[in-house]
């Protein structure tokens, strides 16, 4: 059984192994609605109870589709986070948005201020059928995602959404609060301001990126907030090596990426261990992390993945790589 890790102080409690939920919203590729379900019944067998999900999963898709399959389990069963930040008004049919094929109907709007934040969150309650929720993310606040504009966003979230956000957890409908983005100076400028319960980190401390290591991650352990991790495989390669056409980082790999990773894939090879199982095994053994998210929208991938963190992990190989 996946053991369960408490995020920070709080009464939350998360599987070490949980599931991001962008892959059954048709991320780059469609994924049939019984295909979904089977993958979250299927994760649910293996023991996964922390699923994660966000308004912009192909607009409102991932919640919908993980709500109707959270409606058959009792609530005190699973552990469910969602992000604020982006809010959902209906809008038009499109084929494509994002990434995500066959988005639903709906219309993005940027609010991370108060009133934006509990509209968001009361349209995640909506399509997730719950009341509460265990973590609330702010998703992707930074420059990375609103460059110039980023300012006033930040400003926003710090004079009335983090407020807001810490009326709904004192009210009980938020059990933990945090950020969800992949990028560490907007984390480290938002805990300079105000105190977060955990980070949901993506890409920035894997097996190829350590950028976390430098500042994010001691101030994280100094001042007890969790860290979940996300993006281990830095969008692909990781888990598909230097291969024709590998993915870093949301685009193709460059060379610098592919000769380090080449570098990698051989101490692996000379442990018989696939490259993969390095990659999840250095999340789930760093200090302070509560969780990895594996993100897929096939049980093949969520089959193998499991099946590999289940087969052990040489300490000499870890101890060469981490």
């Amino acid at each position: 059984m996946i053991d369960q890790r408490r995020i920070a102080d709080t009464k939350v409690m998360a599987s070490a192994i949980s599931l991001g939920c962008s892959g059954i919203a048709n991320l780059y590729v469609e994924v049939a609605e019984e295909d979904a379900a089977a993958l979250l019944s299927y994760a649910w067998t293996r023991g996964i109870r922390y699923f994660d999900a966000a308004p912009h999963y192909g607009r409102g898709l991932a919640e919908t589709r993980l709500g109707s399959f959270l409606a058959g389990k009792p609530r005190g069963e699973f552990t469910l986070s969602t992000k604020v930040g982006r809010v959902l008004r209906p809008g038009p049919a499109l084929d494509k948005a994002d990434g995500f094929i066959s988005p639903l109907p709906n219309a993005v709007h940027y609010d991370y201020s108060g009133a934006g934040i509990r509209e968001g969150f009361e349209g995640s309650c909506a399509r997730l059928g719950v009341e509460r929720v265990d973590i609330v993310y702010v998703h992707d606040i930074g420059t990375l995602t609103h460059g110039a504009d980023n300012a006033r966003h930040v400003t926003d979230l710090l004079e009335t959404g983090f407020p807001e956000l810490e009326r709904l957890k004192s009210e009980g409908r938020i059990g933990a609060i945090g950020l969800g983005v992949n990028e560490t100076q907007v984390c480290l400028d938002v805990m300079a301001r105000h105190h977060l319960d955990v980070i949901l980190l993506a890409g920035r401390w894997t097996l190829l990126d350590r950028n976390a290591e430098a500042e994010l991650v001691p101030l994280c352990l100094e001042r007890g907030t969790s860290l979940v991790l996300g993006g281990i495989f830095n969008s692909g390669i990781l888990a598909t090596g230097a291969s024709d056409g590998a993915h870093y980082d949301y685009g193709p790999a460059p060379e610098d990426i592919l000769d380090k990773v080449r570098g990698l894939e051989r101490v692996c090879a000379s442990f018989d261990v696939p490259l993969a199982t390095a990659a999840m095994q250095f999340g789930l053994t760093r200090p302070g992390v509560a969780s990895v998210l594996i993100g897929t929208g096939k049980v093949s991938s969520l089959t193998r993945n499991l099946d590999a963190l289940e087969a052990g992990f040489p300490a000499a190989l870890a101890d060469r790589l981490f």
